[in-house]
């Protein structure tokens, strides 16, 4: 989820985020089963008890990193994405109270890290693959972020880079250093078209 900035700026079309949005990310610990050694957003598979998607991703960061729904002011769920035949994930986002400390459960997640938004369009270290998957081209994105304030270097890559230049993309309304699969100029309707061309091939389950 992207951190809230500290100030605000009025803009004749409302208030205009500053740059120095963060988001927050954990790199999962390697013994662990769900994505491990990964660098990830907190979030997880639904349960009966969550009202909905926003249910879920607040449930989830509360027990990966210590995050309480109080502290969280959600602003807007993205379009989902198709993980697999039968998955879906809703990215949802919000701003982060910025006295929020990160706990990470330790059975879960390794280390808790801030990056600035803007790094997901202006990194100093990136590079990105291709892949074609049922006719459709799609780009992987792949940063090397180092954390200022321990020296560690991160790789940030597959869907939570994507969703990272995505929500930058949208906040900042900037132009990207670098390709992206998005239409700079419609981002919705774009990645309502991503969505469309992996869930068509899905085969039915009626």
């Amino acid at each position: 989820m992207p951190g809230r900035p500290e100030t605000l700026e009025e803009s004749p079309a409302g208030n205009k985020l500053s740059r120095n949005n963060v988001t927050t990310l954990s790199s999962g610990d390697s013994q662990l089963r769900r994505s491990p050694g990964e660098v990830c957003f907190p979030g997880g598979k639904c349960e009966t008890t969550d009202a909905d998607d926003v249910a879920t991703a607040l449930r989830e960061a509360q027990e990966e990193v210590g995050l309480c729904p109080h502290q969280v002011e959600v602003v807007c769920r993205l379009v989902p994405y198709l993980f697999d035949t039968n998955t879906f994930i809703t990215p949802v986002v919000g701003f982060i109270d910025h006295n929020f400390q990160a706990q990470p459960n330790p059975d879960e997640v390794k280390k808790v890290f801030l990056v600035p938004l803007d790094y997901f369009l202006h990194p100093h270290a990136y590079h990105q693959n291709h892949l074609t998957q049922s006719g459709h081209h799609f780009i992987i994105h792949c940063f090397e972020y180092t954390n200022p304030e321990d020296g560690v270097t991160y790789y940030i890559k597959g869907l939570t880079a994507k969703f990272a230049v995505f929500v930058a993309l949208i906040i900042l309304g900037e132009k990207p250093t670098f390709e992206v699969e998005f239409n700079l100029n419609d981002l919705t309707s774009s990645s309502e078209e991503t969505f469309l061309k992996l869930y068509k091939p899905a085969p039915s389950k009626l």
